[in-house]
């Protein structure tokens, strides 16, 4: 057997090279690229490595691990899981940092590699700088915290672990129902060593995702289900995205008959004017989409995981409501008493339709979704019409900026209240064009996945959408893109502080408190002039006072050579209606008589619930 004498580290990178996947027909690296910054952890050894193949595995350095792991992801949404970034950092508060974006990863079912250096398995000459010490416990280290947010964690306490540990870590991510985040925490003293490998163990190898078919019994219980239902819906979630169903689906929907709508991960699956698509669905949703989920009796949830944000907290549907879930993941299809059909959303959907050949729903009822939508859009028009108010609302920020927006840009944001006004404000023109992070919900993730976006597809520049909080917890992005050359479309909506959790505050009986800036504890309320922060990182910038202006700069945005900002003063306490409601903690005792009447109401919502998992 051929053997190649290398360090671990160095046979860690050339395993990474010689992986590869098909991309619309095209044989593209599995690992197209590597975050990093590095430290004493991983400087000497992992660096040195991937100096060496900088021109086949390019290094970029991010200015945070957190932000640097979330453009990893961002990246990995924009190519809908088909290639993955790798994160790499220090032991200590480097790998740390990359906990959070971990948690993004795996709530959202999104790969990327993260790659941490670690304390020295021999223990000679520790404690060493950055270590935690568990006295109990001495094989604890920080990297431990990465158990409860990845799908594949390992320590390689020997060279040769490596063979075994990164073709598991890589079918992890693969594996559609198992997909997420994986971790090797890579001591440096084992980084350093040799060992002779198997030359086979570096070997090209073209990785296909599969796509596992349903049961035929479970997809003949659907068909049934779905043939006497009187009322079905569609549901469409991340998944559909994921699989490259979003044709199949919308194809089989307009075919059938049925009413579709979508989750935040889903929005995108089809185009706005789909011609049965009734809106995006749940508590961020669309009065049109919640209210055809109040009468519907037959439920088929393709690529979707549930969430309360979806189902109104299980308070959006009839007590009797029946839901064929189809997903690749057991765990996310077998929920809330439902006929879990498990498969791929491409092959399920494609054989569903088979077996429905010749059945459509009522076409009363796709109607009713029809004059819904209708209904809605009328109501979209009329929040987005500008106003002679001086301070313009999310609504008519968005309904701009979307206007501006052309048919495959893509839109991203995360948190604050930008999600729920991006979900019922924007307008899709083309599937694959909108990107919220929600199932996390993760301020900060948004300029870093603008710029993993930005490398993941060039022909395209992300447009991300943020709140002045979040600018300030996560900005240095700004930084990183216009020094690598990836351009995002940076809009600031500049509301005072946390505008959406001071609504949910009041909405509950709270008085305003810690949330918008003239409410906390400060000397002064300060504004931060955004504009003069991103030129000192080498963007360009426009402040614009009005919705016409604003109009003006995006065109101009769209024609610049570089990372270019825009910031508006928006409205802190209009925000679009259509929620559903939601199930949160609000005190049973207070001295707040406003805090016991939504204690009250809130206990009357319960009512509404589904009893189930």
């Amino acid at each position: 057997m051929a053997m190649v004498r290398c360090t671990m580290a160095q046979a860690l990178v050339r395993y990474l090279c010689n992986q590869f996947t098909i991309v619309n027909g095209q044989r593209v690296p599995l690992f197209p690229g590597v975050f990093a910054i590095f430290g004493h952890g991983n400087v000497t050894c992992l660096a040195e490595a991937l100096e060496a193949v900088q021109d086949k595995l390019p290094t970029w350095r991010g200015q945070n691990e957190q932000s640097m792991a979330l453009a990893a992801i961002g990246f990995a949404k924009a190519v809908r899981r088909r290639q993955i970034m790798v994160a790499t950092s220090s032991i200590g508060p480097g790998a740390l940092n990359m906990v959070t974006a971990a948690g993004v990863a795996h709530t959202n079912r999104l790969p990327v590699l993260l790659l941490a250096g670690d304390t020295f398995v021999n223990r000679r000459p520790d404690p060493v700088m950055q270590q935690v010490e568990h006295f109990g416990n001495p094989t604890i280290t920080v990297n431990d915290a990465f158990k409860a947010v990845t799908r594949y964690w390992d320590r390689i306490v020997h060279p040769e672990q490596v063979i075994s540990s990164l073709p598991q870590a890589v079918a992890a991510m693969l594996d559609p129902a198992d997909c997420g985040p994986a971790f090797i925490a890579l001591p440096q003293d084992v980084q350093e060593m040799a060992w002779d490998y198997p030359e086979a163990f570096f070997a090209e190898t073209v990785h296909n995702i599969p796509r596992p078919r349903p049961d035929r019994g479970r997809l003949d219980e659907a068909a049934s289900l779905l043939k006497n239902a009187q009322r079905p819906l569609i549901i469409s979630g991340g998944g559909v995205r994921y699989s490259g169903a979003e044709d199949a689906l919308a194809a089989f929907a307009a075919k059938h008959g049925v009413p579709l709508c979508e989750t935040i991960a889903g929005k995108g699956s089809v185009s706005h004017d789909h011609p049965v698509h009734v809106g995006p669905i749940g508590i961020v949703g669309s009065t049109s989409a919640n209210a055809m989920a109040a009468e519907a009796d037959v439920i088929l949830a393709v690529g979707t995981r549930l969430m309360d944000f979806t189902t109104g907290s299980w308070s959006s549907f009839r007590q009797d409501a029946k839901f064929i879930t189809v997903n690749t993941a057991r765990w996310d299809a077998t929920k809330h008493r439902a006929l879990a059909v498990v498969g791929d959303a491409l092959e399920t959907v494609k054989e569903l339709d088979q077996n429905l050949d010749g059945w459509t729903a009522d076409t009363a009822w796709t109607e009713q979704g029809k004059i819904e939508f209708a209904k809605w859009n009328v109501a979209l028009d009329g929040f987005q019409k500008p106003t002679n108010d001086p301070i313009p609302t999310y609504a008519q920020v968005i309904g701009v900026v979307n206007a501006k927006a052309g048919e495959y840009d893509l839109l991203i944001t995360a948190a604050g209240g930008l999600p729920g006004e991006v979900m019922k404000n924007w307008r899709v023109k083309a599937p694959n064009t909108f990107d919220c992070e929600f199932g996390f919900s993760c301020m900060g993730y948004e300029i870093p996945a603008g710029w993993g976006a930005a490398m993941a597809d060039p022909t395209r520049t992300p447009i991300v959408m943020i709140g002045d909080g979040t600018y300030m917890m996560m900005n240095s992005d700004i930084y990183s893109s216009v020094l690598s050359g990836h351009k995002i479309i940076l809009i600031v909506c500049d509301n005072g502080g946390y505008a959406v959790i001071n609504r949910l505050q009041n909405a509950k009986g709270g008085a305003s408190f810690n949330n918008l800036l003239k409410d906390c504890r400060v000397k002064e309320p300060f504004a931060v002039d955004f504009n003069k922060h991103a030129e000192a990182m080498g963007a360009l910038t426009r402040r614009v006072e009005s919705l016409a202006d604003l109009g003006q700069a995006v065109e101009w945005a769209k024609t610049t050579d570089r990372t270019t900002v825009i910031t508006i003063v928006s409205d802190a306490f209009t925000w679009t209606p259509g929620d559903a409601w939601w199930d949160v903690g609000v005190p049973q005792v207070s001295v707040r008589a406003e805090v016991s009447n939504a204690a009250q109401q809130q206990q009357e919502g319960r009512t509404r619930q589904r009893v189930g998992v």
